[in-house]
């Protein structure tokens, strides 16, 4: 129903205008009584075999929702319904900013995927905690934090602070996003020096809490062997807890839309089913190479529960959808929950 109905009639619109219509509506109906049981009826699957433990958090299932979806900690509870283990929130930022000029998203639905130039448009850190103070769900929530685009890189260590700061005692693990194609300058912060200062004042003052919560890197699919060699090493040295592999792409490989196309669209991160081969290749790259040191989330191009165990395959713990979710809807989840269930009775 959702791909035959639905989804064409929200792909008339923009998808910024089609998002924010969706999470107005999605607010709107589970304030209805009943409504929230209703979906968790369809939605959940009620089982203790997916559950799984990783980096000392519980989760009840491997399935996420990747940051990027709710930026702004504004819907987190009525996505809880639709069954997934865990929801990425961010990226937020230490003060709020408009990211890059509009239109800044698109689709190419040949090739079931998005582009988007984004910029790190956010609420603030201050005022997504606003929203996480009323959370009524115990699902757990990672925040993703980034920095200002008018931060230098040389203070950018002052900004991940800030937010981790912010956000401690309101999510249950970090993602330090460097690798963002669409906020100018920040992925030089990729280089070993830059991360190995960032992660390790970081981790530093989460040794000092009574209860440290676990950080994980946020790699890009673009970087090359050496640089994920690196990545390998900077996690060991500073004692982070691991990786989330990965962000979107500034290639245009393996593309079916015309290049006239890709060209009126221009910059920005590509995800979707075109990332779907790179990201699990950096997944078992960095699991092998590392001899599986560190949990690794798997993110890139799951559409279908076979994506997802490819991924689980390779090395990855847990998984994240996104462009997925938009593409094959809401209860993707389901499907990928039941599929591993499935694979575990044979």
């Amino acid at each position: 129903m959702y791909k035959l109905l639905i989804r064409p009639l929200l792909f008339l619109f923009q998808p910024e205008t089609i998002h924010s219509f969706v999470v107005k509506g999605m607010k709107f109906w589970f304030k209805i009584p009943g409504i929230a049981c209703f979906i968790r009826q369809i939605a959940l699957v009620n089982s203790t075999k997916t559950e799984k433990e990783v980096f000392g958090l519980k989760f009840k299932n491997p399935i996420g929702i990747a940051a990027g979806f709710d930026k702004q900690a504004e819907f987190f509870d009525e996505l809880a319904n639709f069954g997934f283990g865990f929801i990425e929130i961010g990226t937020v930022t230490p003060k709020p900013q408009p990211g890059n000029p509009l239109p800044r998203i698109f689709r190419l639905p040949n090739d079931k995927a998005l582009i988007n130039r984004m910029g790190f448009n956010n609420i603030g850190v201050d005022e997504a905690v606003k929203n996480l103070k009323k959370r009524k769900t115990n699902i757990i929530i990672g925040g993703n934090i980034g920095k200002n685009t008018l931060t230098p890189n040389e203070n950018a260590v002052d900004d991940y602070i800030y937010c981790f700061d912010k956000l401690f005692d309101y999510v249950d693990y970090f993602v330090v996003n460097v690798s963002c194609p669409n906020v100018s300058d920040l992925r030089e912060l990729q280089d070993q020096k830059s991360l190995m200062e960032i992660l390790g004042k970081l981790q530093s003052i989460n040794n000092l809490k009574e209860r440290p919560k676990p950080i994980l890197l946020k790699v890009s699919p673009d970087l090359n062997w050496q640089q994920l060699d690196e990545v390998i090493e900077i996690v060991h040295n500073t004692g982070i807890c691991g990786v989330v592999a990965t962000n979107t792409t500034i290639t245009r490989d393996n593309l079916t839309a015309s290049t006239k196309r890709v060209q009126e669209i221009g910059d920005g991160g590509l995800s979707g089913l075109p990332l779907k081969n790179r990201s699990t290749e950096i997944i078992r790259y960095l699991s092998e190479k590392s001899g599986k040191a560190f949990p690794i989330i798997g993110v890139g191009g799951i559409f279908t529960p076979d994506d997802a165990l490819e991924k689980i395959g390779a090395g990855a713990d847990l998984v994240q959808v996104y462009t997925g979710f938009i593409y094959e809807g809401p209860f993707i989840a389901k499907k990928i929950v039941r599929k591993i269930i499935s694979n575990q009775m044979k």
